[in-house]
């Protein structure tokens, strides 16, 4: 039985709480490893060109640029989480 096998007996039991938070635990990891070899494949095979125009004078790179303003963003976001924790416990 499906339900036997997720709760890990007849009722809702440690065993049931282990599992969902085994669950729980590594399920994040496993979709930032989907993204990461998404993002791979991506830079790989490039995206998607439907109407097959070469305009390579219009791309912007990747790295250096969305990079770096991903990273002012984050860091930015993680100072003011930070200082609304600090300022206002």
């Amino acid at each position: 039985d499906i339900v036997k096998w997720i709760w890990g007996g007849f009722a809702v039991d440690s065993a049931t709480l282990t599992r969902f938070f085994a669950f729980h635990f590594l399920i994040p990891f496993v979709l930032v490893g989907a993204v990461m070899v998404h993002l791979l494949f991506l830079h790989q095979s490039g995206s998607n060109n439907p109407l097959g125009l070469l305009r390579n004078i219009d791309k912007v790179p990747f790295h250096p640029y969305f990079t770096l303003k991903d990273l002012l963003g984050f860091v930015l976001l993680l100072f003011s989480v930070i200082s609304l924790s600090l300022l206002n416990p």
